[in-house]
């Protein structure tokens, strides 16, 4: 089962790494990271760089994509090569996810229009230009295509995932050897439950950034 997991400059880290610790433990998983070019491409905050060792011409019917998110999604969703090797890459998956603004990708290349999808909090309007029709659930599922909010729901997307593909107590037995069990230390990580002066803080962080 070949899986890709594009990279790209400006990439967040967790919405790659978060999906490839989960869906890399299912049976007969093969996980490649992919690129426009292979080689190091740098997070958003230029501390991490993560290796794509293939670029997309060597993956071109991957059963899983997964798209994660991250800055670096405004200038992909304006990329045709891109957008043209993940409609083809649609064409032929078994699976098509996103996190966070991946979804963006998803949506330039013309696959969300009329369907509903979601996203990160401060991108929901820009999801909504695409023809999407935006939520607010931390997944959301649409046929084949998978999409979640921020960053790190991208670790219950791949384990909803690996329950559809390996049965819920194979994606049990995944929750449990990497220990995925959260008990944050405040109650504000999503939009309806931050406090505002916490919300204005993310923003101006983001746009910083940006």
């Amino acid at each position: 089962m070949e899986i890709a997991i594009l990279l790209f400059d400006k990439i967040t880290a967790l919405d790659a790494i978060g999906p490839y610790e989960v869906l890399s433990r299912l049976p007969d998983a093969k996980v490649t990271f992919i690129a426009k070019e292979p080689g190091l491409h740098r997070t958003e905050n230029r501390m991490l760089a993560l290796h794509a060792d293939q670029p997309l011409s060597d993956v071109a019917h991957p059963d899983i994509l997964v798209l994660p998110g991250g800055f670096g999604t405004r200038a992909l969703a304006e990329d045709e090569q891109l957008l043209d090797w993940i409609r083809v890459a649609h064409e032929s998956s078994i699976w098509t996810t996103s996190v966070c603004t991946g979804s963006l990708l998803l949506g330039a290349a013309g696959l969300l229009n009329g369907l509903e999808a979601t996203t990160h909090w401060m991108v929901t309007d820009a999801l909504a230009a695409y023809g999407a029709k935006p939520v607010s659930r931390r997944i959301v599922q649409q046929g084949k295509i998978i999409t979640c909010s921020g960053v790190a729901s991208g670790i219950d997307m791949a384990l909803t995932l690996a329950a559809k593909i390996a049965g819920p107590e194979w994606a049990q037995g995944i929750q449990l050897g990497i220990e995925y069990d959260p008990e944050p230390p405040f109650v504000g990580g999503s939009l309806r439950s931050a406090p505002a002066s916490i919300v204005e803080l993310v923003r101006a962080h983001a746009a910083e950034l940006s």
